[in-house]
C-alpha cells in the first residue's frame, strides 16, 4: 500500500478539520490544545532557522556579489510588495466591497489599544537585543542582526580561512532542520485541531456582512498569483501547471496554517528539491521574504482600508491612493508572521489614512479566512521573487524542476 505523503495527509487534515468544527463544535473547542501545541512546537524553532540560514547564506557569497544580490532583491521585493497594493486597491475600486455594510453599533474603543504609531513600527524593525528578540520572535529584528552577523563572518572567514566556524553554522542549521522535521510529524493532528476549533468559533451572523469583501480579496488574491505565474512562465519559459504542481505542498501548508513562519521550513525544502532553486538563493531569499516581501500583507492593508472609506462614504482621491499603496508596502514590512497579525498592521495604517480605528473591529470575525488568503500570497510570492532572482543570476536548475515527482 502506498504510503501518503504529508501535503496529502495535511489536506485530508483541513478537510476533516472543518467537518469535525461544523458537526462538533463543542468537542472542536476542547481540542484546540493540540494544535495550540503545535505552533507552539514549530514557533519554537523558527527564530533560529532564520538567523541561522540568513548567516549561512550571507557568510557563503563573494564579497563582490554581495552588492549585487542583495540589490536586485531588495528591488523585487520591494517593486512586487507595491504591485499588490496597487492591485488590491484597483480591485476595491472597481467591486466596491464596503459598500452595503452595516457600520452601526462599532464602538469607539473596540480596537483602540491596538493603535500604533509609524515611528514606532519603524524604530521597532531594529533590534536593541538580539536575545531579546530570539525570545520574542521578532522576525524582522532578528534578520537584521543575522545581516550584519553574516557580513561580519563574511570577512572574517576571508582572513581566517582555516576557521572551522562556518561548518559549525552549517551543522548547527542541518540540525535545526532535523528539529523541525520531528515536530512536522505532528503537522496533520495540529493542523485538524486548529481548523475544526476555529470553524467552531465562527458563527455565520459573523461572516455574512462580510462575504462580498472576502470574495473580493479571494478573487484579488488569485488573480494577482495568477499574473505572477504568467509572468514566470514567460520570462522562465517553464509550464505554470508544473509550478503549481511543485508548489501545492507549500501552498496547503500556508492555507492550513495561516502562518508564514511555519510555512518557512516546507517552503524552503521544496524551492531546492522541487523547483530548483540553489541552496545560495533559498537560504537568503526566502528567510528575508518572510518579512521584506509580505505581497499578501500589502494588499490585505490596501484592500481594507479601501473597504473602510466606502463604508464611510469617504472618497479617496488618487494621491490618497498612491500615499495608501506606499503605506501598506512599508506598513508590511513590520507585519508579524504568526496567526492573527492582520488586525495589528491595520492598526497602524487605518489611523494614518485618517478613518476611524474602530472600524477595524468589524473585521476581527473573519480574520481566520483572511490570514488564510494573505498567507499564501506572502508565501507564495517570496518563491516567485526567489525563482526571478535564481533566472538573473543563472542558478534555476530546469532539471530539478522538470524532474517527475509524485
Amino acid at each position: 500500500m502506498k504510503k501518503l505523503s504529508m501535503v496529502t495527509k495535511i489536506l485530508i487534515a483541513v478537510i476533516l478539520g472543518i467537518g469535525f468544527g461544523l458537526l462538533f463544535p463543542s468537542i472542536s473547542h476542547q481540542i484546540k490544545l493540540l494544535g495550540d501545541i503545535f505552533l507552539k512546537l514549530m514557533q519554537m524553532a523558527i527564530p533560529i532557522l532564520v538567523l541561522g540560514q540568513i548567516i549561512q547564506a550571507m557568510g557563503s557569497i563573494k564579497p563582490r556579489e554581495l552588492t549585487s544580490l542583495g540589490g536586485r532583491t531588495i528591488i523585487i521585493f520591494g517593486v512586487s510588495s507595491l504591485l499588490a497594493a496597487g492591485f488590491g486597491i484597483l480591485m476595491a475600486v472597481l467591486f466596491s466591497p464596503g459598500k452595503g455594510i452595516d457600520i452601526s453599533g462599532i464602538g469607539e474603543s473596540a480596537i483602540k489599544t491596538q493603535e500604533i504609531s509609524l515611528t514606532e513600527t519603524i524604530t521597532d524593525l531594529f533590534p536593541k537585543n538580539i536575545f531579546e528578540s530570539l525570545t520574542s520572535g521578532s522576525i524582522i529584528q532578528i534578520i537584521v542582526f543575522a545581516l550584519f552577523f553574516g557580513l561580519a563572518l563574511n570577512k572574517f572567514m576571508q582572513s581566517h580561512p582555516e576557521s572551522q566556524l562556518f561548518q559549525v553554522i552549517l551543522d548547527f542549521n542541518e540540525i535545526i532542520i532535523q528539529v523541525i522535521s520531528y515536530v512536522m510529524i505532528f503537522a496533520p493532528i495540529g493542523i485538524f485541531s486548529l481548523i475544526s476549533s476555529t470553524i467552531s468559533n465562527l458563527g455565520i451572523k459573523i461572516i455574512l456582512p462580510l462575504v462580498k469583501y472576502l470574495f473580493i480579496y479571494g478573487l484579488s488574491t488569485f488573480l494577482f498569483l495568477a499574473l505572477w505565474i504568467a509572468f514566470l512562465s514567460i520570462y522562465c519559459k517553464f509550464s505554470p501547471l508544473k509550478l503549481i504542481k511543485n508548489m501545492r505542498h507549500m501552498s496547503i501548508m500556508a492555507l492550513a496554517t495561516t502562518s508564514s513562519a511555519i510555512t518557512l521550513p516546507i517552503e524552503m525544502e521544496e524551492a531546492h528539491t522541487k523547483i530548483g532553486l540553489s541552496k545560495r538563493i533559498t537560504n537568503l531569499v526566502l528567510p528575508l521574504g518572510m518579512s521584506l516581501n509580505s505581497n499578501g500583507s500589502a494588499m490585505h492593508m490596501a484592500i481594507t482600508v479601501v473597504t473602510i472609506a466606502q463604508m464611510y462614504t469617504i472618497n479617496l482621491t488618487v494621491q490618497r491612493f498612491v500615499f495608501l499603496a506606499i503605506m501598506a508596502t512599508f506598513v508590511s514590512l513590520a507585519n508579524a508572521v504568526v496567526p492573527g497579525a492582520g488586525l495589528v498592521s491595520l492598526a497602524i495604517i487605518v489611523p494614518q489614512m485618517g478613518l476611524p480605528v474602530a472600524s477595524i473591529a468589524i473585521f476581527a470575525g473573519v480574520e481566520w479566512f483572511v490570514g488564510m488568503l494573505r498567507t499564501i500570497l506572502n508565501v507564495n510570492s517570496d518563491v516567485y521573487s526567489a525563482v526571478l532572482i535564481a533566472k538573473t543570476v543563472d542558478e534555476l536548475d530546469y532539471e530539478v524542476f522538470n524532474e517527475i515527482k509524485g
